[in-house]
């Protein structure tokens, strides 16, 4: 059975392998400390009953600029500051793919902003996503926000995307 909770200290993180580099580096020297140390993001990971890890999302706090966004729902939104909640990273080991365990951490995040909603206000989930995530996450519904100039040609940003909690909202009462 898979469940998902908080990253622990006594976490094995140095097995963990998604076929990403960047995200298994992360995982493996940073999650731990942005966590524990930092206070800058929360690593949430699917585990096996025997603990071994087989994914992970890491969520944080944002504030987002209304301006920012081609949806005109979100402009007519104050100019100031909007919170919302960061979908930072998520990886799944390559060795477990196909089995759902993606889709369960993103179901978890998605729970996250609705609880955020509730206690503290969020409008949504933006997530910067590496060139050869962002149809994964237009198929999610994010739409793309506009980007900044001055990108460097040989080496693609990410793409900031946004998906508003009324979307959120609306899928999770599908699923029930």
């Amino acid at each position: 059975m898979v469940s998902i909770r908080a990253l622990r200290q006594e976490d094995d993180r140095a097995t963990f392998h998604s076929g990403n580099e960047d995200l298994d580096r992360f995982f493996r020297k940073y999650a731990a400390a942005n966590q524990f140390s930092e206070h800058i993001g929360t690593t949430y990971v699917a585990v096996e009953d025997g603990g071994k890890i087989l994914g992970f999302v890491t969520l944080a706090g944002a504030a987002i600029s209304a301006d920012s966004f081609p949806s005109t729902r979100i402009r007519r939104l104050p100019a100031y500051p909007l919170p919302a909640l960061r979908l930072a990273r998520l990886a799944v080991s390559a060795d477990t793919r196909k089995r759902g365990i993606g889709s369960l951490l993103i179901r978890y995040a998605f729970a996250q902003a609705l609880e955020q909603t509730a206690r503290v206000g969020c409008i949504g989930v933006v997530v910067d996503a590496k060139p050869e995530a962002v149809h994964f996450y237009e198929r999610l519904g994010f739409e793309r926000q506009e980007t900044l100039e001055g990108k460097i040609p040989s080496r693609p940003e990410p793409l900031p995307m946004f998906l508003h909690i009324s979307t959120i909202k609306a899928a999770i009462q599908l699923s029930d």
